[in-house]
């Protein structure tokens, strides 16, 4: 689960008078930016969602697309029977990413050379995946659990329904859409179904807690040094640099504020696309699918503007402005437009999230559903690479931001997006969206539904993109 990130500007400056503020700010004014951007990454918001349980949205866009929909059922494995059989191919894939990362992340924090991969035949299962946890950097308490999560549209057969526990290692949430059933180790699956699920999986607490000042025993020696946004006290807080990536902000802000830079969403493709095309390579379809899951989340993640964008719809004017009169002792303003880009954030993802649900659930083909599925712009967009998901995907949601929170505004009833004394964190359990948007003026809507359809189709569109460049990817010796 990614964190609301509440913070300054936009691209664009105000139409009169901000281009020449912008280029008369000195080294104070460059120091101010900076210590507003810090102060309100820094606040918590309630958990959120990149997108609203990823798996939804996943097997809508993979349902029509041959090289899944069509694969051979996969047999399920455990994780350390992949580890053990790959165990010094492992050792070289990860060693070559790391020298990747350091050449090509921004203010990327290099992996201690300890932690380094190394194959030790003689270790337990045990000791294997910790090794491997501890160097791809994750959270020791990740699952990886064997699961499905079912399609909502589909019936499900009996099958044994697993505690939220078993596979999620952050605490269940009250107005939670999941539900998982138990596979077990040589069962067929099926391929699109792992697939799916496992899009949804890293906001089952893969990147908690990984930070310089968290909590975790283990993160002291990650390297990722201290929390560059968010607080480290709160769980949920810890994911967001993993999950977000702000490469498309103005000059401005990257000067002032360079912290925003060390966000590692190109670390994780990198790393599970990378263990995706081995596994496929060794035989090991069923992990093959799996991590080409676990990777394209976070592709996934970067089509949401929210995650790709400090502040959609805000401009820098209007946030130096908020923040000069907090440092004048009247933070009243700025307090508000932090709660208004909550509360959209939130919203945006329960409509998303109900609106999925709701249409699987009951067999209709919506707008959103058919966007998902459509390839018709997947050819459109260059071919997929390492650096796809900042250059095409983070680029392209960067640009949508302002637009989306003009509709969001526009479509939803205002108590819940203009009003800054409602926390819609704080009520969403409480809340049913869609319910509340259909006794509006269904005018009012068709903005918003038609912008997050075209969301949805980039969604789909990046993502088989992404799939396309892993089995690519495996096919080469």
């Amino acid at each position: 689960m990614a964190t609301c990130l509440f913070a300054t500007c936009r691209r664009s400056a105000p139409r009169s008078g901000g281009c020449s503020l912008l280029l008369w700010m000195d080294a104070q004014a460059l120091k101010a930016l900076a210590l507003l951007v810090a102060g309100w990454m820094a606040l918590p918001c309630a958990p959120a969602f990149g997108w609203s349980n990823h798996s939804v949205a996943s097997y809508r866009a993979f349902e029509a697309m041959p090289e899944v929909a069509g694969a051979a059922p996969v047999r399920a494995e455990p994780l350390e029977a992949f580890l053990k059989d790959q165990e010094r191919a492992i050792e070289t894939l990860l060693a070559r990413q790391e020298v990747w990362a350091r050449a090509t992340i921004a203010a990327y924090a290099p992996r201690p050379d300890g932690l380094a991969f190394k194959a030790m035949a003689g270790r337990s299962d045990a000791e294997r995946r910790q090794a491997f946890l501890m160097a791809l950097r994750v959270s020791p308490d990740s699952k990886f659990a064997l699961y499905l999560q079912p399609d909502p549209q589909a019936r499900l057969a009996a099958a044994t329904v697993l505690p939220h526990s078993a596979v999620n290692a952050l605490p269940e949430q009250a107005h939670s859409s999941y539900r998982f059933i138990a596979i077990a180790a040589g069962e067929r699956v099926s391929a699109l179904a792992v697939l799916a699920s496992a899009t949804d999986e890293p906001d089952y607490g893969l990147d908690i807690n990984l930070w310089q000042d968290s909590p975790s025993p283990s993160a002291k020696v990650y390297g990722f040094g201290p929390i560059p946004f968010g607080n480290p006290a709160l769980y949920f807080a810890t994911q967001a640099p993993f999950h977000m990536g702000f490469y498309h902000q103005a000059w401005l802000i990257s000067k002032a504020a360079p912290f925003i830079q060390r966000t590692f969403p190109l670390l994780r493709v990198h790393q599970y696309s990378g263990l995706a095309a081995l596994a496929f390579q060794s035989g090991h379809t069923y992990w093959g699918w799996r991590f080409a899951g676990l990777a394209l989340h976070y592709v996934q993640d970067l089509t949401q503007p929210y995650h790709a964008s400090l502040a959609p719809g805000d401009s820098t004017w209007t946030m130096l402005s908020a923040n000069a009169m907090a440092m004048a002792g009247w933070p009243r303003r700025k307090e508000q437009l932090i709660v208004l880009l909550s509360n959209r954030h939130l919203a945006l993802e329960k409509y998303q999230n109900q609106t999925l649900l709701n249409d699987a659930r009951s067999g209709q083909d919506s707008a959103a559903q058919l966007a998902l599925r459509s390839a018709t712009r997947d050819a459109a967009y260059p071919a997929w690479d390492a650096l796809y998901a900042r250059d095409v995907v983070a680029r392209e949601a960067y640009a949508a931001g302002a637009a989306l929170a003009s509709a969001i505004v526009a479509a939803m009833p205002a108590r819940l997006v203009s009003d800054p004394d409602f926390d819609f964190g704080v009520r969403e359990a409480e809340i049913d969206l869609v319910a509340e948007m259909q006794r509006q003026d269904p005018t009012r809507i068709g903005e918003l539904d038609r912008m997050l359809a075209d969301l949805l189709g980039r969604f789909g569109a990046h993502s088989r993109n992404a799939i396309r460049g892993i089995l690519k990817a495996a096919a080469r010796p």
